[in-house]
């Protein structure tokens, strides 16, 4: 009894040892390492800062008036194309007229009394010289010659003034362009005070057009004269427009915005950029979402910035690779059978996705970008099972056999 026990037991050992031997052993972890290359090729690099503006025509007038009154006629509306000296509005001019006529009598009475004292004391002067006449006489002629010599200079420049008043009230056009804006309709009144009141808004050239954008604090460092730029607006959201920026404006415009708990305030510079408007799509006060590209460099030679990064240690290749050095500060390496060579390359600009390869190797070369350091497993049964053979019930099968 104590024999067939301990044949039990034996069976039960060989059953739990077998089994820790079939799923311990017949596993067996590999290690594999493989290796993503990219192809030396040419690409546009490039880095960029995004801002909102508004567009604007190049040249823009306010056409307004200096004196006030009725707008009595109207020759130019929206949209009208006008040219230089152009009649586009006339203010009511009896008012103006009648303040002309009263300037221009008073001129003419103290003209005439002007030439009168100036003769007088002419006479006078004579006649003081050979001491005919008392110095008392003398001194009131200067006096009425000054005096009315005054007051005709006075008069001179009010009928002045009241004659250019005058003119104000025919407006014209200051110069070639579109009105884009008019702000009075005939038979309004306008108060020329301390403001002068806008009539019409005048552009130059539609077909040349600005955005002026607003950019960043954190952004403006970067932005140059001349800098390409793209920019969409929502009303051709499948059109790209192009434009170069022509002016950094030192001028900054701060603004605030607060929350329960704080007062943020943000800082932006206004950027001028130019954009040509041919077919006349662009229209004023748009806004234009605007992409301005800080760095910009087309068809240059480049790889993958993490190709510079890589370098041939263990574990990343195995103790059977060869590695060829080479002392250079920039490399980029390849990899012909078990062998890693490393070429030393002179490279420019980066935005850290690509970087530019000025020198050192060819174009379509493919080099090592990066490894992959993974593990694999593969079944491996420590022993082949024969069906026919005989086997113990308590072992377990192997998978994909029958029990």
């Amino acid at each position: 009894m104590n024999k067939k026990k301990i044949i039990l037991v034996t069976i039960a050992v060989i059953v739990v040892a077998g089994g820790a031997i079939w799923i311990l052993g017949g596993s067996k972890a590999k290690h594999k390492i493989s290796y993503t290359t990219a192809a030396v090729s040419k690409s546009d690099i490039s880095n960029s800062v995004t801002a909102t503006g508004t567009i604007e025509p190049v040249t823009e007038v306010e056409v307004g008036t200096q004196v006030s009154g009725i707008i009595d006629k109207l020759y130019a509306d929206y949209n009208s194309v006008v040219i230089k000296g152009q009649l586009i509005a006339e203010m009511d001019k009896i008012t103006l007229q009648s303040e002309m006529a009263s300037a221009r009598a008073t001129y003419d009475g103290n003209k005439a009394e002007y030439e009168y004292q100036q003769k007088n004391y002419e006479r006078s002067k004579g006649l003081h010289d050979k001491q005919l006449i008392s110095d008392t006489d003398y001194e009131l002629a200067l006096y009425n010659y000054e005096k009315a010599k005054s007051q005709f200079d006075s008069s001179k420049a009010a009928l002045a003034k009241a004659e250019r008043n005058l003119s104000y009230a025919t407006i014209t056009s200051p110069i070639d362009g579109v009105v884009i804006d008019r702000a009075v309709e005939e038979g309004q009144t306008v108060a020329a005070g301390f403001e002068t009141p806008t009539l019409f808004t005048i552009a130059a050239d539609l077909t040349q057009m600005q955005v002026v954008a607003d950019v960043d604090e954190a952004d403006i460092g970067g932005v140059e004269e001349g800098q390409r730029v793209s920019f969409t607006v929502d009303a051709y959201p499948n059109d790209v427009f192009e434009g170069r920026v022509t002016q950094i404006r030192l001028g900054s415009n701060s603004t605030s915005s607060s929350t329960t708990t704080s007062t943020t305030s943000v800082v932006t510079y206004e950027v001028v950029i130019s954009a040509q408007n041919p077919d006349l799509k662009l229209k004023p006060r748009l806004t234009a979402n605007v992409t301005i590209y800080t760095l910009d460099k087309q068809g240059v030679l480049s790889v993958p910035s993490r190709a510079l990064r890589f370098t041939p240690e263990v574990p990343l290749i195995s103790s059977e690779d060869i590695v060829k050095d080479c002392e250079s500060e920039h490399k980029l390496w390849t990899r012909e059978g078990n062998t890693f060579t490393a070429h030393p390359v002179q490279i420019g600009i980066s935005n850290g996705i690509r970087t530019e390869i000025i020198s050192g190797i060819d174009e379509g070369v493919q080099v090592i970008s990066e490894a992959n350091l993974g593990i694999t497993n593969e079944a491996q049964p420590v022993a082949e099972n024969n069906e026919n053979a005989e086997k113990s019930p308590f072992m377990p099968s192997h998978p994909g056999k029958k029990k």
